[in-house]
């Protein structure tokens, strides 16, 4: 088990040749065979996964899982509570349940939102915000397109942009955004990243960058700078500096 960012999330990552009996588990389970493949038992019969593909459980659901060979599998898995997908797919469609419906899945799409949302709760660097937005956009491969989406209310979301100007270094979850200005999660996710190119967590980075390049070039040292910007350590802000800017913290420090 590999320690969590995220409430309510569990990560899971295991090289075995092991068989596992029957058994079930309280939350969804979504993970990723990544060497090797196994067979397993599942609500939909027996399936096969091999590498690169998706596998999915659902809660009380029973399966096992045996290596279709002796070498074994690799496979990463994220266990959710269920109140955190079924409250990210009633933000998409009101209505909706969730469930998986394929214990085995090859599809590129859902695999890219899979390997967002497992970077974001193993890394904790992008924050609350990453999180909740890749939840949301694995959430929504799954479901689907709504059959309505509200307009986005631009003015709103401005004054939404212009708090994150105002202060880079806040706290701030995707669901108080949204809640600010009367939209649903992914309502505002989608207006936001309409609106400025990049999604909510990726907007904050840069104006904490920004932030802390003001803070470095006045003199304050490169950890203060770190938190007074709201990044999670000096290393975190030395890889958004490099990527946003191509030098690091300390080597502007020494112009």
């Amino acid at each position: 088990m590999l320690p969590s960012h995220v409430d309510g999330v569990d990560i899971v990552v295991a090289d075995s040749a092991r068989a596992f009996g029957r058994h079930t588990h309280d939350q969804f389970g979504i993970g990723r065979i990544e060497r090797g493949a196994q067979k397993s038992a599942s609500g939909r019969g027996t399936v096969e996964a091999g590498p690169g593909d998706l596998i999915t459980v659902n809660p009380g659901e029973i399966h096992d899982g045996r290596p279709v060979d002796a070498t074994g599998r690799r496979w990463r898995m994220l266990y959710i509570e269920p109140h955190r997908l079924l409250d990210a797919a009633r933000d998409l469609q009101p209505a909706a349940e969730f469930e998986f419906t394929a214990p085995v899945l090859r599809d590129p799409a859902f695999g890219a939102a899979f390997h967002a949302l497992f970077a974001a709760v193993t890394r904790g660097n992008g924050g609350t915000l990453e999180a909740e937005a890749a939840l949301l956009a694995l959430v929504a491969q799954h479901l689907g397109p709504a059959s309505s989406d509200r307009p986005a209310a631009v003015p709103r979301v401005v004054r939404a942009r212009e708090r994150m100007d105002d202060d880079p270094a806040a706290a701030l979850t995707l669901a108080a955004l949204a809640a600010e200005v009367g939209m649903s999660r992914h309502q505002f996710l989608r207006a936001f990243t309409r609106l400025t190119g990049l999604p909510p967590h990726a907007y904050q980075l840069q104006r904490r960058v920004q932030l802390a390049r003001r803070l470095i070039l006045q003199g304050l040292g490169l950890a203060e700078c770190a938190a007074a910007s709201g990044f999670a350590d000096q290393s975190h802000m030395t890889r958004c500096f490099v990527r946003q800017l191509g030098l690091t913290p300390g080597a502007l420090a020494r112009r």
